[in-house]
């Protein structure tokens, strides 16, 4: 009988140790989700990755590019434009 009990109680340990302990499946489970987490933060990243390439490429190249940014973004003019300030 004695050595039944110890059985059960081995088997319960170990169960709780399967189940709890380091590397178990609830530390499994959440390090799957983490992983999950990571892979859509990395596939956010790399795509803003790749528009930052986009643009640089443009900056590079594209002189309609850079101007539609300086009149756009710094709000520089044209030799020549007619700029209108309305007062309010």
């Amino acid at each position: 009988m004695k050595i039944g009990r110890y059985l059960v109680v081995f088997l319960f340990l170990m169960a709780l140790l399967i189940t709890f302990g380091n590397r178990g499946i609830v530390d499994n489970y959440l390090m799957s989700k983490r992983l999950a987490q990571l892979n859509s933060q990395n596939g956010m990243i790399a795509a803003e990755s790749d528009e930052l390439k986009r643009k640089i490429l443009l900056l590079r190249s594209d002189l309609t590019y850079i101007e539609s940014i300086a009149r756009n973004e710094l709000g520089m003019v044209k030799k020549g434009d007619v700029v209108y300030r309305l007062a309010k």
